[in-house]
């Protein structure tokens, strides 16, 4: 019966794992809390194989099929964000796991950090602040733009590329939009438009689509040749979004000139040519980040936990693949 009381934490990305603990001891359930970074998939599948637990926390460890199979008194598997790419959704749903994500709680930091970057971008701060302390002091280059005559193109409008939208408004920015679906009640005043169409009238794009097959290096080769000389590229979404390659071939081409990266295929040791390269800005996938964010999700993830264990439905429950 013990077993049956398990959640497994794999990997988190806070100080430590005390808030979890005193809340699920509170109701009587025992954490087991893996390694603080990611670790490989074989690591994560020991712990389930060992520990079988009821309910699985993510935030950016691989749950993959060999992991859920594992743990023959599972029910849910929940993730410690938005994105669900960690997690084989197919073997949790064969298994009769219910997958859960905390789909809003950053959306004022992803926003406010895309904005950051674009106002980065469009003033040079940072290529400024290269330049001045290499001891170059020249007020003529690079040129700084002015954000009203932007058009600004946002891959992905869900949550984030609205609230993106809402904040661009008070800036004057053209804005144009693309995804999956339009819903029916799309902003008139941002245009809805198709992927090329994006790429060749966008002076700044922010990459908010979510990671899955159909989207895993969108941004490669052929769309980079569609994209304006001299454009920005922003991605706080996936890393895979992205072709590493693509990209560095496309810098060299000046389309787009520059990338403004919080996230890189191949995080937590992102390629040096990539975060290195003179025309990328680069943050450490703290887009979603700030304290009230971060409080935010770990008490609503562990809450959702509590609630499915204790037999009632879930509040962020994903449909199965």
């Amino acid at each position: 019966m013990k077993n049956r009381n398990r959640v497994l934490l794999t990997d988190y990305a806070w100080g430590d794992p005390q808030l979890e603990h005193a809340r699920l001891a509170a109701v009587g359930l025992e954490l087991i809390a893996g390694p603080k970074a990611a670790a490989p998939a074989q690591v994560i599948e020991t712990l389930c194989r060992t520990h079988q637990p009821r309910a699985i926390m993510t935030c950016w460890a691989q749950v993959n099929a060999r992991a859920i199979a594992a743990c023959p008194d599972l029910e849910l598997v929940a993730r410690i964000g938005v994105g669900l790419d960690n997690i084989d959704r197919h073997a949790a749903a064969a298994c009769g796991a219910v997958v859960t994500n905390v789909p809003d709680y950053c959306v004022e930091e992803m926003s406010d950090h895309a904005i950051a970057l674009l106002l980065d971008w469009a003033r040079g701060v940072t290529l400024n602040d290269r330049d001045v302390k290499r001891g170059l002091w020249d007020p003529s280059r690079p040129t700084p733009r002015r954000m009203r005559t932007l058009s600004v193109g946002i891959a992905g409008f869900g949550r984030i590329g609205r609230m993106v939208a809402r904040k661009l408004r008070g800036f004057g920015c053209r804005l144009l939009a693309y995804g999956r679906s339009r819903a029916p009640d799309h902003p008139a005043d941002v245009a809805w438009v198709d992927f090329d169409t994006l790429l060749a009238d966008s002076d700044a794009i922010i990459v908010l689509l979510p990671l899955a097959p159909d989207t895993r290096h969108i941004f490669g080769a052929r769309a980079f040749s569609k994209m304006k000389p001299s454009s920005l590229l922003i991605n706080i979404s996936r890393g895979g979004l992205v072709d590493n390659a693509a990209l560095l071939d496309a810098l060299r081409l000046g389309r787009p000139g520059i990338a403004a990266l919080d996230v890189v295929e191949g995080e937590p040791e992102p390629p040096a040519d990539i975060v290195a390269h003179p025309q990328v800005i680069a943050t450490p996938h703290i887009a979603f980040s700030s304290p009230t964010s971060v409080e935010e999700l770990r008490l609503r993830t562990v809450e959702e936990v509590i609630r499915v264990l204790a037999g009632e439905a879930p509040r962020n429950p994903v449909p199965p693949p």
